[in-house]
């Protein structure tokens, strides 16, 4: 599964010189030039894999599966000793700005006509895999977000169901807050959003800054308002008792998903196939998708980049050029729902039309498309991965009840500060 609620810091300056240069796999094999892949969870590669083996006889493709921590660390690891990685690399999104520190350590892209391609994305997803003229990777999918919502529980609660009648009763986050105390007064016994966690993430995603200033890198969450009203509001939501504490793709929130423990999530696209193995077919019609509160947000997304390590870099640029082209990008998202990051893409007439049945035929082409039209950047910072735990950990107690809001709020500015010295 593609996961990206673990979070793993990782910290450039423990990339350490490279020691001489090692394949990623020892030697070719049966006179064809062997390519390995790894990415953190499944990424729908396989039939792709296959299709470009055919069109490729002189070439294998292997593809690594790891999950996201061990994938992370592993790299690392990997570029740290000089040997080890993969030909070609996916990264998250929020490790970009660490990596484009350390890009001696990968292959300029843009050496490969990168360049010439830079077109195919939306701007801020190819400014985010570039270092001024040296490009890192090639960006795969994004994760615009929609809110997917139980229609029978709402419909419980006395709360419209339509789904052109949900977005309209929540068109922001306080209307959600809201809604959540509808909710809760009718359905005591059912939470309305899964976590404080993914509430305060979708938030904090639709922001142009969050943890740390664009200008300068320099750490602003403790005086930024956009920080603080996400914690402050999602908090609320735990300290009232209305979340499930139920933390995106852990087991807990896999049998909340089946059990029904919990009427709404932010979901991005790629989200709906966990939600989908989770349910199962006994959920099957009951979930249904429609706009996220305040329009848009981004959570996720990754990029492919070939280390300059590996013995085939050239044929390692050509299998990331050719899965993140649009071709490719287009089937999988009508096969695993992966929503692009290419306009011509989630605009093209058959991602439009796309409809899940799971979701009561909700139309997810058009939702998701709609929400990455309105996407704008989110400046990450280069050492978020450090700081952004510590406020995820701090909604986690008020949850187990052992802060406040308040409290919770002085000890993760306090420890964020902390991690950073």
């Amino acid at each position: 599964m593609r996961t990206i609620a673990r979070r793993t810091a990782l910290v450039v300056a423990a990339l350490l010189p490279l020691a001489a240069c090692t394949p990623g796999d020892a030697g070719d094999a049966g006179g064809k030039t062997k390519l390995t892949i790894a990415t953190f969870g499944e990424f729908g590669y396989a039939p792709l894999i296959a299709e470009y083996e055919k069109l490729h006889p002189d070439i294998t493709v292997q593809n690594r599966v790891t999950d996201f921590d061990t994938h992370h660390k592993g790299l690392a690891t990997q570029l740290a000793t000089g040997r080890g990685a993969a030909d070609v690399v996916a990264i998250e999104e929020q490790y970009m700005p660490q990596y484009r520190k350390a890009k001696d350590k990968f292959a300029d892209l843009a050496g490969y006509g990168a360049r010439e391609l830079e077109k195919q994305w939306v701007p801020w997803k190819w400014a985010q895999g570039t270092d001024g003229a040296f490009v890192l990777g090639l960006g795969t999918d994004m994760g615009s977000l929609a809110l997917c919502y139980r229609r029978d529980l709402f419909q419980a609660a006395g709360l419209p169901t339509d789904r052109e009648e949900v977005a309209k009763l929540m068109p922001d986050w306080a209307a959600y807050a809201a809604t959540a105390e509808r909710f809760t007064a009718q359905t005591p016994n059912v939470k309305f959003a899964d976590s404080a966690g993914t509430v305060y993430t979708a938030m904090l995603n639709q922001s142009p800054e969050n943890y740390f200033s664009q200008r300068d890198d320099s750490f602003i969450a403790d005086r930024n308002p956009s920080v603080r009203s996400a914690f402050f509001l999602s908090g609320g939501l735990a300290e009232k008792g209305q979340t499930a504490a139920a933390t995106t793709f852990t087991q807990a929130w896999n049998v909340a998903i089946k059990q029904g423990s919990f009427a709404t999530v932010a979901c991005p696209a790629w989200m709906l196939s966990q939600i989908k193995e989770a349910g199962g077919d006994a959920n099957r019609g009951k979930w249904d998708v429609t706009t996220v509160p305040g329009k848009s947000g981004n959570q996720g997304g990754s990029f492919l980049t070939v280390p300059k390590q590996g013995a085939h870099q050239k044929e390692a640029y050509e299998l990331a050029r050719w899965l993140t082209a649009p071709e490719q990008q287009k089937k999988l998202f009508l096969s695993d729902g992966i929503l692009p990051s290419e306009p011509a893409v989630y605009e093209d007439p058959e991602v439009l039309a796309h409809a899940d049945p799971y979701f009561g035929d909700a139309p997810t082409g058009r939702i998701f498309a709609a929400s990455a039209d309105q996407l704008r950047p989110n400046y990450r910072g280069l050492r978020d991965a450090d700081v952004r735990p510590e406020f995820g950990r701090a909604l986690g107690r008020i949850e187990e009840r052992t802060d406040t809001v308040d409290q919770a709020w002085t000890k993760a500015v306090q420890q964020a500060q902390a991690a950073l010295k």
